[in-house]
This record gives C-alpha cells, structure tokens and sequence, in this order.
C-alpha cells in the first residue's frame, strides 16, 4: 500500500509557465507546486507537452515566459556554478531508457561517476554496483542493454539516473511498453526509492493505473486548451474534478457516452 512521504514543503515551483516553439504555443500560464517528497504525476493525453514540460523543468528548454523555482531559487535566472549545482540535482530517465548499446550496465552506470565525481575506480565501481543493486539488477553489471528485456532497460536507466545521488527523479514514461505486470513491478519500484531515498519523484505518464496507484499529486495538461486543467491528488481529482477532459482521461470514459468505461 502507498504511503505518502510528501513534506508538505515545496521542492519545486512552477509559476505562470508558458511553453512556445517559435509562434506556436504549446502550453500556457502553467502554476503547481510539487511538494519534497511527492511522487508527482505530469499528465494529459497525446501531444499534451508532458515530455516537453520535463524538458523544461530540467532546463533543456526555456520557457517562453514565467519561471521555476527549486528550493525558493529561480532555475532561469540562475547562473554559473548555482546553475550547475542545480542541474546536479536532478536524475533523468529517458522514455526509451537512453543506454549506451556498446558499453555494459556498469559502464552506463558509471559514466556519470566518472565525468562528474573524483571518485577512485575501485569507489566507481562499489557505487555501480550499488545503484543496480537498488532496481533490482545485482550481478547484471557485465551485460549489454542488447540482452536485456524492455523493463530491465528501463531499470538500467533508472540505476543510471541515481547514479549522483538526486534529489529529484524525473521519470518520461517509465512503465511505456511494459506488459501489466511488468508495469506493476515499475511503479513498486519507484514507490521503494522514493521511501527509502527520500526523493521527489515527477513522472511523465499517461498510464492510469500508475497514476492511481502511487500518485501523490500531480497536473492534468489539456491539449485543446493548452492550459493545466486540474492539480492535485489524481484520485480526488477523478472524484471531484467536473473538467470533461480530465474525467475522460481519469476514469476513461468517453464523454459523448457517461455509461462507457
């Protein structure tokens, strides 16, 4: 069962976002909060910008207008080493995982070690052999992405991405392509590393039964209005929220027929 681990302080601030590629608005006038502790959903259905927002929260793309605030501190207008020391909180996973073909687990594990710590090869290869320990593939570290399944890739590269210790997730679609069960071993996973590394977690998804089942918060993206539509807990959001589009997207109704499920 889900227990929260939320602080109730905020981790991230998301204030008046406007996301644009040129003239073209994708999103606008975006405000949430992700609390320390939360696991935090990004939703919405297709072409929605949640992968795009991530872009944005990790500082691969600029806002068009508004800000992100980490801990009280402006992302954008952060400069230099503060820049940097906020970047080097973050761990990223790629939807498809994102791992080198040509290098091992433990190779992928430790490029970042290696470019980014002064660590000995010896402490690098205690810490790889750590963070694969914790999603669930001890002994794999000699194994190529090639010979492995889609969940171990996505495991792989979830390891990768605590590699420097983060204290914040992101997530694109962790459980995207998995079989149900599969799927389910996902979302424990991410529920055990947020309990027992007390990390915020955000996670890009469209997969109702993950939203529902770890979701301590998060933001429902409307492509039509491009606007957010709905923040909060995603199950009291399904129960209250009277937005068309969010309960079609939480409950998977269609809203021409209320009895379809």
């Amino acid at each position: 069962m889900k227990t929260s681990k939320s602080t109730g302080e905020p981790h991230i601030v998301v204030k008046d976002l406007t996301m644009a590629f040129g003239q073209t608005v994708i999103m606008r006038d975006l405000n949430f909060t992700v609390n320390r502790g939360d696991i935090f959903f990004i939703m919405g259905g297709s072409g929605s910008g949640k992968s795009t927002l991530m872009r944005h929260l990790i500082g691969l793309l600029k806002p068009a207008s508004g800000e992100i605030l980490y801990g009280g501190r402006s992302f954008g207008r952060a400069g230099g080493r503060e820049h940097r020391e906020m970047i080097r909180q973050f761990g990223v996973m790629y939807q498809s995982g994102a791992l080198w073909s040509s290098m091992t687990l433990a190779e992928n594990v430790a490029l970042p070690l290696e470019q980014f710590t002064a660590s000995s090869r010896d402490e690098v290869r205690r810490l790889v052999s750590l963070k694969l320990s914790l999603v669930g593939l001890a002994g794999f570290e000699d194994f190529y992405p090639a010979d492995l399944s889609g969940g171990m890739i996505k495991r792989a590269a979830v390891a990768r991405a605590l590699a420097l210790d983060p204290a914040i997730l992101y997530l694109d679609e962790p459980s995207s392509g998995l079989d149900p069960p599969t799927a389910r071993r996902m979302d424990e996973l991410i529920l055990e590393l947020r309990n027992r590394l007390g990390m915020t977690v955000v996670v890009v998804s469209h997969a109702l039964d993950s939203i529902l089942a770890i979701g301590d918060n998060g933001v429902f993206l409307d492509s039509v209005k491009k606007s957010q539509q709905a923040v909060g807990n995603p199950s009291h959001m399904r129960e209250t929220c009277q937005d068309p589009a969010v309960q079609q997207f939480l409950s998977r109704k269609d809203p021409e027929n209320p009895t379809d499920s």
